[in-house]
């Protein structure tokens, strides 16, 4: 390609841009306008992949992390053939494959959702590991490149530092990223909101820097060039751009650079849209043709990345043959598919914490699911991911043979980067931290259940027995909020999340089990960080009762027409045994409990199963360490839950059950008053 058609080509996909926005009277127009010459570059010339087959697992992957900027990648794309013409006349509108920020869509090109900033790029920062990961296990043949795309916005976030500290100190040097640095955001320049040399941060960090006018291409391609040379270092090439690059105004003068340019049609501001249209050489008579020159430009470029990636297949095919166990090995990990696991042949003592009955779960799955990568915020020796971690050893700049990544005190980062191995797929991504910090995870947690990514989340020291660490450290209200996401459906018509808070360690086991057989929504294990008594075995054994908790909820004891029925999950259950254990001696009623795991699950199923569970027209009395609103529901308007409405206080766990009333003796007490006022 000449360099009269690059230039057409980078203009034409800011006509297409700003022509979007136009149309839609919505979005962003000037970042893409300064972002579109990279963006050609990039997908003309370096970008691998299949255009025939776009789920081809060694494809190139670009993580857009600034997704306002969604018309410049649905602009190049669409010259890509990925959109139809009518796709982006749509931008914006109900029921369009052009969203206004991009959502997930693998066969059109886009690897990631993004929107809120910091994500995306920290998305592709999990990709490359994943894809490191597997290329220690399989060959170098495996070599694709991560693409990351970060704006002025994504940088200042403040999970760019995870994200770029974790990158260089791992030497991650299949991710590339362009900063689109044009020092203009949405309301402010960005002179008004920091003076830190970005440049400077991220050697810091061990990175590759480069610098270039974004906007010469010549400086672009010798960028990606020894970007993609590099074997040691993550790179970032620093793009200075144009907000608006190409806009002029009625009378033909140039109108770039201003902040009124970010984020309302150019139509709006001191632009002329007619005129900019015109200056990028586009006909306004139909703003969402491509050019003809563009057009027959692009066919070649098609051609031949279809040509490239037949020769990597083939590639690929002769190592397959060459390494038959290997290959099969691979695709089983790519499958998603588990290897089998006797999950009841994990053995737990009795009144462990539920966090150690995990660690021992771990410990099994260690030797024997080859793919999982387990990760922790710096907690391995307290939220007992050390169970997995004493059976490998971490990753490591050169050497990402273990299983275990080290994040370090980053909870958001970490699950970010989790959601991106999971987009980029062959490995199960799994991140574990106090439950208190799941506050700190949330923004990932939801873009998790938005994309529908299998990240498994483990939280331990779930409630207020984290005891003398006091309320900074002692979750009240964050099963509720956690909880949230099982009423929430995403676009699959699912529960966008799966939250297990296990009784006991075959609970613990169970719920494991229903995590990693669990492929399509992420799903959350909430452990304590105090021993709890094993719940009575009614069956042949703990295990064999404890697998009812698949449904959701179960009865852990059980009588014929029982005078009240005592519900609640995790270690308040053990509590309700003690409780009913006075309620028979001491006043003969009968008492049935039950174990809710997750009320998402159980409410998914048959309502006659529900029924049999916590019966209808009987007294219900739920009891739960956190927020009462996480029983209410099952409760229902005639029954009671005892919780807690405050936060809690620095003491022993045993002071603190005794002074909140969660001892059997206390509760016992109150289903007496609770029955007295039915």
């Amino acid at each position: 390609m000449n360099k009269k058609t690059d230039q057409l080509a980078a203009d034409n996909i800011r006509a297409l841009a700003i022509s979007m926005v136009e149309k839609a009277n919505s979005g962003h127009p000037g970042g893409p306008m300064g972002g579109a010459d990279y963006m050609h570059i990039l997908y003309s010339e370096f970008f691998k992949y299949d255009p025939t087959d776009m789920a081809w697992p060694y494809r190139d992957r670009f993580f857009m992390d600034a997704g306002h900027l969604s018309p410049l990648m649905y602009a190049q794309y669409y010259l890509l053939g990925n959109y139809s013409k009518s796709d982006v006349q749509n931008f914006r509108q109900w029921g369009s494959v052009t969203p206004g920020h991009p959502e997930v869509d693998v066969k059109r090109g886009i690897e990631n959702t993004s929107g809120p900033l910091g994500q995306g790029h920290t998305m592709g920062v999990g990709a490359a590991i994943a894809a490191k990961f597997l290329q220690a296990r399989f060959g170098d043949w495996m070599n694709h490149k991560i693409y990351g795309f970060i704006s002025d916005g994504g940088v200042q976030e403040e999970i760019s530092q995870g994200a770029g500290r974790i990158a260089g100190h791992l030497g991650l040097s299949n991710f590339i990223m362009f900063y689109d640095s044009n020092d203009v955001q949405l309301s402010t320049k960005t002179d008004e909101v920091t003076s830190e040399d970005t440049e400077m941060k991220y050697k810091s960090w061990g990175w590759k820097v480069i610098t270039i006018d974004g906007h010469n291409h010549d400086e672009i391609r010798k960028a990606l060039k020894e970007a993609n040379a590099e074997t040691e270092r993550p790179t970032l090439i620093i793009g200075k751009t144009i907000m608006g690059k190409g806009c002029v105004t009625a009378t033909g003068e140039m109108y770039e650079g201003y902040t009124e340019l970010h984020g309302k049609p150019i139509g709006d501001t001191g632009a002329d849209f007619v005129k900019t249209l015109i200056n990028l050489g586009a006909n306004p008579e139909d703003e969402f043709a491509i050019y003809d020159e563009v057009s027959a430009a692009y066919k070649d470029i098609l051609a031949n990345k279809t040509k490239e990636a037949k020769a990597k297949k083939e590639e690929i095919a002769s190592w397959r043959a060459k390494n038959a166990a290997l290959a099969s090995k691979l695709e089983m990990f790519l499958s998603g598919k588990l290897p089998e696991l006797d999950f009841e042949s994990i053995v737990n003592k009795d009144g462990l914490a539920t966090r150690a009955a995990s660690a021992n779960v771990l410990a099994y799955l260690a030797g024997k699911v080859e793919n999982m990568i387990v990760s922790s915020a710096d907690l391995s020796n307290s939220d007992k991911t050390d169970g997995f971690l004493n059976k490998t050893h971490s990753l490591q700049k050169g050497d990402f043979t273990g299983s275990f990544l080290q994040s370090g005190v980053a909870e958001l980062t970490m699950a970010a980067m989790a959601n991106g191995m999971a987009l980029h797929g062959g490995v199960i991504p799994v991140v574990a931290t106090f439950f208190v910090f799941s506050d700190y995870m949330k923004p990932a947690i939801r873009l998790s259940a938005i994309q529908e990514l299998p990240v498994k989340f483990v939280w331990t020291h779930d409630a207020f027995r984290v005891g003398e660490d006091g309320p900074t450290h002692q979750p009240i209200e964050q099963e509720a909020q956690i909880r949230l996401l099982e009423k929430l459906k995403n676009h699959s018509g699912d529960s966008s999340f799966i939250a297990l808070r296990p009784a006991d360690s075959a609970e613990t086991v169970v719920a494991w089990k229903m995590l990693l057989e669990n492929n399509k929504v992420p799903s959350g294990l909430i452990l304590s960080r105090q021993g709890i008594k094993d719940v009575p075995a009614t069956g042949k054994s703990r295990y064999a009762d404890a697998l009812a908790s698949e449904k959701g909820g179960y009865l852990v004891k059980k009588v014929d027409n029982p005078d009240v029925i005592l519900i609640a999950n995790g270690s308040e259950v053990s509590t309700l045994v003690a409780a009913a254990e006075l309620l028979e001696s001491k006043k003969g009623l009968k008492v049935n409990i039950a174990s809710i795991i997750s009320e998402g699950l159980f409410r998914l199923q048959s309502q006659a199963y529900q029924d049999s569970v916590i019966a209808k027209g009987k007294p219900v009395f739920g009891l739960t360490a956190g927020l009462p609103v996480n029983l209410e529901g099952l409760a229902g308007p005639g029954g009671k839950v005892f919780g807690l409405e405050h936060f809690g206080y620095s003491a022993p766990a045993g002071v603190l059950d005794e002074k909140f009333g969660f001892t059997g003796e206390k509760v016992y007490e109150q289903v007496l008053d609770y029955l007295k006022k039915k």
